[in-house]
């Protein structure tokens, strides 16, 4: 889905139940408007590889699909 639009990743990302992990401040504005049903992890830009990955990981071991329904999660 490289070329994808960021409507088509969020509306996948929606009918498979999946959390989006992003560093595109856009999704959060699908956030605002109501439409995040699975969840979204949001990275800032300059955060490291493995600022992610601990951060991921930490959410993973606290949080379950559940969770996560509607929910924002900030690195």
């Amino acid at each position: 889905m490289l070329s994808a639009s960021d409507v088509e990743h969020f509306k996948r990302a929606q009918s498979e139940n999946r959390v989006i992990v992003t560093q595109d401040d856009d999704f959060l504005r699908f956030h605002a408007v109501g439409k995040n049903r699975s969840g979204i992890v949001y990275a800032p830009q300059g955060i490291s590889i493995g600022e992610m990955i601990q951060g991921l990981l930490l959410i993973s071991r606290v949080l379950d699909a559940e969770d996560m329904q509607g929910q924002v999660e900030f690195l």
